[in-house]
Parts: C-alpha cells; sequence; structure tokens
C-alpha cells in the first residue's frame, strides 16, 4: 500500500503537467464495485459489532448483578451510557462524514470532480475555522493554514489543494502518529488493569471506534463505503482476538489463539513479532489498535491522493462535444446532399 501511494502522490505531481484521459483513469484505478452492496455490509459489519459489544457489556452486568443486585443496576446504566458514548456516536459520526468520489467511470467523472471540489473546500473551511477557534492543540501548522484561507478567499483552485496536501503530508501526518500512539496505549494500559476477555474485547472496540473519528475528524473526510468495511472488518477481527487472548498469557501461544483471524490484517506481519515475543500484557491490543490506525490513515492518503489525480484527468465526450459532433454531422449530411442534387 506504500509504495503504491508513493507512486499516486508522483503521478498527482505531473498531472498538471500530462494529463491523464478518463479512460486511463479507469484503467489503472478504477475497480469494478458495488457501492450498494457496500452500504449493505458497512451496516451489517456495524450491527455485528454493536452486539458483540451488548453481549460483552450484558456478560459483565450479568456478573456483577450476581454477586449484589443494586451494584448490578448502577453496572447497567453506566453500560447503556458507554455504549451511546463510545459506540453509537463515535460511530454515527464516522458514517455521516463525507468522502472523496474516485471510483468512477467516464458517466461520473464529472459530478464527481465536482463533489471533491466542494468536500476540498469544506475541508479547507474547516481547518480555517478550528485553527482560528481552537488554542493549544497544534493539529494544523498555522501558516500554512494562514495561507490556504487566502487562497480559497481568492478562488485560487491549484492554491487550496496546494497547501491541503502539504498540511496533509507534515503536520496532519504527525497528529494522526500521536492519535495512534496514544490509543494504542491506551488500549494496551486498559487490558494490562482489566484482566477480563469480555472487558478487553468491549475496550478494544471503544478505543478503535473512537481511533477511527478522531482520524476522520482530523483528516475532515472518511474513506469511502468499501474500504470503511474492511476497516470495521478489522474492528471485529481486533475484538475476537482480544477475547481470545484473555484467557493466556502473551507468548508464543498468542498464534495460536489468533489463528485464522488475523490473515488479511495490514501491518500485521510486522507488529506479530513483537507481541510473540513480549510478555508484556496488554501489547497485542495495544498493537492491534495501533494496525487501525495505520490502516485507517492509509486509506485516507491514498483516496485523497486520487482525488487529486481524478481533479486532472481530461474527461472526453462531454454533453457540448457531443452536441458539437452532431451539429458537424448534420453540417455534413446537408452538404452531401447538396452535391448530390447538384450532380
Amino acid at each position: 500500500m506504500k509504495k503504491k501511494i508513493e507512486k499516486i502522490a508522483a503521478e498527482a505531481e505531473s498531472a498538471p503537467d500530462k494529463k491523464m484521459t478518463i479512460y486511463e483513469y479507469e484503467q489503472k484505478y478504477v475497480k469494478r464495485q458495488n457501492a450498494r452492496g457496500a452500504k449493505v455490509a458497512l451496516r451489517l459489519i456495524a450491527a455485528v459489532i454493536g452486539i458483540l459489544l451488548f453481549a460483552c457489556l450484558f456478560f459483565i452486568f450479568l456478573r456483577v448483578y450476581q454477586i449484589n443486585e443494586y451494584a448490578g443496576y448502577v453496572v447497567a446504566a453506566i453500560c447503556l451510557i458507554l455504549y451511546v458514548l463510545v459506540f453509537v456516536v463515535p460511530l454515527v459520526k464516522i458514517m455521516r462524514a463525507d468522502f472523496f468520489m474516485t471510483n468512477v467511470n467516464r458517466n461520473s467523472a464529472r459530478d464527481a470532480q465536482r463533489h471533491n471540489r466542494k468536500l476540498r473546500h469544506k475541508i479547507a473551511e474547516k481547518f480555517i475555522d478550528f485553527t482560528a477557534k481552537v488554542e493549544g492543540v497544534g493539529w494544523y501548522d498555522a501558516d500554512v493554514v494562514g495561507r490556504l484561507a487566502i487562497a480559497l478567499k481568492a478562488g485560487d483552485e491549484k492554491g487550496v489543494k496546494h497547501h491541503l496536501s502539504d498540511l496533509y503530508a507534515h503536520s496532519v501526518k504527525k497528529a494522526a502518529k500521536d492519535m495512534i500512539f496514544k490509543s494504542a496505549l491506551k488500549s494496551a494500559t486498559y487490558s494490562a488493569v482489566s484482566q477480563s476477555a469480555k472487558i478487553d474485547s468491549a475496550l478494544v472496540v471503544f478505543v478503535n471506534l473512537q481511533l477511527i473519528k478522531d482520524l476522520v475528524f482530523l483528516y475532515g473526510f472518511r474513506p469511502s463505503d468499501v474500504r470503511l468495511v474492511k476497516i470495521f472488518v478489522t474492528v471485529l477481527q481486533n475484538s475476537l482476538i482480544a477475547y481470545g487472548l484473555g484467557g493466556v498469557k502473551i507468548g508464543g501461544s498468542v498464534v495460536k489463539t489468533m489463528g485464522a483471524a488475523v490473515r488479511g490484517i495490514p501491518l500485521l506481519g510486522s507488529a506479530i513479532a513483537a507481541i510473540v515475543d513480549s510478555s508484556v500484557q496488554g501489547l497485542a491490543n495495544g498493537t492491534l489498535t495501533a494496525v487501525i490506525g495505520y490502516q485507517t490513515i492509509k486509506y485516507l492518503n491514498y483516496e485523497y491522493k486520487l482525488q487529486d489525480i481524478l481533479d486532472n484527468v481530461e474527461i472526453t465526450e462531454t454533453e457540448a462535444e457531443l452536441q458539437e459532433t452532431c451539429a458537424e454531422i448534420e453540417k455534413e449530411l446537408k452538404r452531401d446532399k447538396k452535391l448530390a442534387a447538384a450532380v
């Protein structure tokens, strides 16, 4: 994925000099996708995560209730509040965020370009507003945001794109890494303290979704439905892995515990050795949270670079061109008719 993003970035930089046609864009970057199916799958995976989380919280409540009835009611209220605040709210915010349209063809490319332009302006306005109103956070470089504001006000589309790219490549990237580290550390610490498979599983869902929500807010847009499905599947896998690790010690047996669930999780191959060789409780869940974070920002960066290329794509066969061609054909037919009559 890293090499793919670097390749796309290089093509995006050279795009203004040599325009790619929509047919070349389709051939290189467009994959056959079922947009409606992706939406259904997204809701289905989110529902499965919600059911799994509800089950974990219910078992926690049941265990406390069996010890003390009144304490059980208190825990039930706390679990309900947590479910809403750290699952429902982040999920709704993620789903409501807009995304760039990049998987398009010649029929939908112009609409996608208009949509992406509006979204870039919306992101720019958000960065400018956030920097002006919120102090001490340091997510966005103030100098670059200032230049972004000037470009946006002047209607300089190239300037808007350039300064957004600058922010994503530097200050936003740094802030995203800080978010991932803090979330991973939080997940590892909570897991080390909990010593319970059900609590670990619930915590992983809470922390993972919160991290995705924060990254989406930081970047100003979310991954497309197809890629968000992949991220949510990884959240579900992480939760199941955390549940499976609850009853074992971190060590050589961790790979067997993870089993087939780890297959296909991006970046896990480079991280698994650290888990296996470590005896630190909670490191596995912290590592899996980091995997979610880096998977999310890779998809965000990939789709941002892709929309930049699409913005410079030369779209042929527009309605105006079609009308012009038809007019030329009509003119030619009339000329031929006159020639035939003269003969």
